[in-house]
This record gives C-alpha cells, sequence and structure tokens, in this order.
C-alpha cells in the first residue's frame, strides 16, 4: 500500500529546494547587513501562548491551529507564526536586559495552519520574520520595511507594492473601535457569522473579511486616520519621512488590517502587482506590536516586524520571469578503470574533498564512455582518469572538459592542479 504525502504540504526535491537555498541565503545575508542575529524557537509552544499572543478573535486561533493534547495532557500547538514564539522567548531568557538594545532578531522557520490549500498556500508553510524590539524609534519601522524591500528588491522582483497604514496608539484605537460598532450595529445581522463575533471583541478584523468584503458598509466604514491623536499622527509621519528619506515608495490604505490582534501604529504589507501572480498578491506583512511583551509577562518594550512567506516569493519570480541561477558545477569527476584503479579512486575521491573541492566518481561499475557521459551530465570541469598503467606510474590523465586539454598530473598533486584551474 503506498501512502501518499498529508495535503497541504509539499516535497522539495533535488532542482527546485536549490531556489531555497538562493532565497535563504539572502535572507540571511540581508538580516546581518541590517545587524539581525538568528533565533530558532520549537517547533511547538504551549497552546495559550497563542491564544493570549495572537488573539482568541483571529482565524489563526479559531479555525487554523494544529493543537493536540500530549501525554501529559497538556495542550500543545504546531507554531502558526513567529511572532509569539520569539516573543516568549525574548521574555523568558531576559533579552530585555542585555546590553545591546534593540534586541534585532530574524527567523527562517516552518509554520503549521490548516487552511484551504491554494497557490503558494500550504498547511506547512516557511516564513522568513523579522523582529526589532526594545526600540520606539519610528525610523526602525522603516528600517524593517526597508529589510524587507531589500530582499525582494535584490532577489529581482520589479513589481511591488508597498501599502502602508496605521493603526493608532490604544487611545485612537479606541476611538476608532467605537466608532466602527455604531457603524456595522445596525446592520450586523447582514454580515457572516464571524463578523457578527468580532462586533464587540475586535470590530477592526470586520474589515479584513473576505466574504463581505463587498458589503456597502465597507465602503463607508470610519477610517482610522480620522480618528488619530497627535501622537499618533506624529508618528506616522516620522514612519512616512524616514520611508521617503530612503526612496521607498508606498501608498496609504487605511483599511489596511493585519490579521492578528497584537498590531499597533505601523501596519504594513508588501503586494506583488505581476501579471498572471493570481487574485491573492500579498507577499508579506507586518507590523508595530508594542504591547506584546508585556502580555506575555514581560516588561513594557515597544516591537516591529514582519512574516515573508518563502513559497509565494517563489510565485512572485515566477510571475515576473526571473530564473535563479541553481546552476552547480562539478569541479572534478573520476573515472577508473580496472579493478585496483577503482580502489585507489575512493582516497583520491576524498583527498579532493578534502581539499574542498567539489568531485565524484561512478559507482555502478559503468563503462569509460558512460562514465564520461556522467561527468557531461555533472556539468565536471575536469575529468580525471586513472587505468592500471597511470596507477604503475603514480600518475593521472586529467582532461580539461571545457579546452579538451589533456594533462599528465601526479596523483599527489591532482587537488593542487584542479584548485589552480590548470
Amino acid at each position: 500500500m503506498s501512502i501518499n504525502i498529508p495535503r497541504g504540504t509539499k516535497d522539495i526535491l533535488p532542482g527546485e529546494v536549490e531556489k531555497w537555498q538562493i532565497i535563504e541565503e539572502k535572507a540571511k545575508e540581508v538580516s546581518a547587513r541590517f545587524n539581525y542575529k538568528e533565533i530558532r524557537t520549537p517547533v511547538f509552544e504551549h497552546t495559550d501562548l497563542f491564544q493570549r499572543g495572537v488573539g482568541d478573535s483571529t482565524d489563526i486561533v479559531q479555525k487554523e491551529m494544529y493543537t493536540f493534547t500530549d501525554r501529559g495532557d497538556r495542550s500543545l500547538t504546531l507554531r502558526p507564526e513567529g511572532t509569539a514564539p520569539v516573543t516568549r522567548s525574548y521574555v523568558e531568557n531576559k533579552m530585555f536586559g542585555l546590553p545591546g538594545q534593540p534586541v534585532k532578531l530574524y527567523y527562517i522557520q516552518p509554520m503549521f495552519r490548516y487552511e484551504r490549500p491554494q497557490a503558494g498556500r500550504y498547511r506547512q508553510f516557511v516564513q522568513f520574520g523579522i523582529e526589532a524590539m526594545g526600540s520606539a524609534d519610528p525610523a526602525i519601522d522603516a528600517e524593517v520595511i526597508s529589510l524587507a524591500m531589500t530582499v525582494y528588491q535584490e532577489l529581482g522582483l520589479k513589481k511591488l507594492r508597498l501599502v502602508l497604514n496605521t493603526l493608532g496608539d490604544a487611545d485612537s484605537r479606541k476611538a476608532h473601535k467605537d466608532a466602527l460598532i455604531a457603524h456595522f450595529e445596525p446592520r450586523i445581522e447582514e454580515f457572516c457569522s464571524d463578523c457578527q463575533n468580532r462586533l464587540t471583541k475586535n470590530p477592526l478584523r470586520i474589515l479584513d473579511c473576505k466574504k463581505d468584503r463587498d458589503h456597502d458598509l465597507m465602503k463607508t466604514a470610519p477610517s482610522i486616520l480620522e480618528y488619530l491623536n497627535e501622537e499618533s499622527k506624529d508618528y506616522f509621519d516620522q514612519v512616512k519621512t524616514s520611508l521617503d528619506d530612503m526612496n521607498i515608495q508606498y501608498v496609504i490604505d487605511p483599511t489596511l488590517v493585519r490579521g492578528l490582534d497584537y498590531y499597533n501604529h505601523t501596519a504594513f504589507e508588501i503586494m506583488s502587482d505581476a501579471e498572471g501572480f493570481g487574485a491573492i498578491t500579498t507577499l508579506s506583512g507586518g507590523g508595530r506590536y508594542n504591547g506584546l511583551v508585556e502580555d506575555l509577562g514581560g516588561p513594557a518594550t515597544p516591537s516591529i516586524g514582519f512574516a515573508m512567506s518563502l513559497e509565494r516569493l517563489l510565485l512572485a519570480l515566477e510571475a515576473e520571469g526571473i530564473t535563479l541561477n541553481t546552476e552547480e558545477d562539478l569541479d572534478c569527476y573520476v573515472v577508473a578503470l580496472g579493478d585496483e584503479a577503482k580502489k585507489k579512486s575512493v582516497s583520491i575521491l576524498n583527498d579532493l574533498r578534502n581539499a574542498g573541492i567539489k568531485s565524484d566518481k561512478d559507482y555502478l561499475d559503468k563503462k569509460m564512455k558512460a562514465q564520461f557521459k556522467a561527468a557531461d551530465r555533472l556539468k565536471a570541469r575536469f575529468v580525471a582518469i586513472l587505468g592500471e598503467e597511470e596507477l604503475s606510474k603514480g600518475i593521472i590523465n586529467v582532461k580539461n572538459m571545457e579546452s579538451g586539454e589533456q594533462k599528465e598530473v601526479r596523483i599527489e598533486e591532482l587537488s593542487t592542479f584542479v584548485k589552480q584551474g590548470n
């Protein structure tokens, strides 16, 4: 009986995995350039971390979490997003006491959500995320956005759109919340059950509803920009000024709502405007979450972050016709003819690899012609041919596959010869 892969997951095979490696290396390199350090958190956490951190009213908590009870009767959940676990680690490990503040972290980790699989969306997916914790400076909001844009642009994406909004501080959000309740309440029965449940808990989430996005009340809903106090306006203006100073273009969308409860002040999404990318254009999103550390038992700590889907990034690259260079040529292929030469090829190959030379040999007892075909398929720069006669003389014939030139080299000097690219 064959066993197939679970729905909503995928195998990443050789030929494809190299694209992932290029993206991951770019994310790591850009993060290091911005002075962010890697953090790795457990694949599962206590369920109440996400209930408290992400929010009971979110789709993630209500519908999408993979939750199970372990043998100790503890409720655990596979990590559906990265910010709550990183914040938990920040508090638990007292990173707020480190001398270097703010604490700037990044992660590249699989996440798990039970949702309907579709293009670029899986039940196990990988996110690259950034968290900057400990600074209330609007300039760091712009830095985080700049980091995300840099990753995309240096991988070649051009058809990007940065969408920006502010959710204001607690006072601004309270005033906006009251206005939203007053706006939706008289006709809330016309909305889906999720929106009806959100009316008093978190009416801002109604604006993020996919089912009722075309309802006429959505178009006339009060904008957060109308309820910002002076402090919130000034903060948002400083974020925009920093983005302007970095020549990062953006559009303001007062209806932009991030799907998690912990956001305040800056919220943003980066979209793909590439033709044929699909109806769901969001590549990544993030924002400021000043109260989350406090909610999880730490001191008041202003923070901001984002998360980007690597699956969505790969789709965007494909939509823009961008091909990542995944070719990895072999340095040297060893062709051995005869029993003694085959035995010797094992140590020769070991010496090459210990010298940092990417090399391989035949393990299927192929004829010489077939071994050369294998070397061609692997795009080997050199083919080193060892027969019984060469072995008796302590030499090996080395052919430069580009020029066709062939030389005799002492076996012990093969690594040096290949390294020098003779």
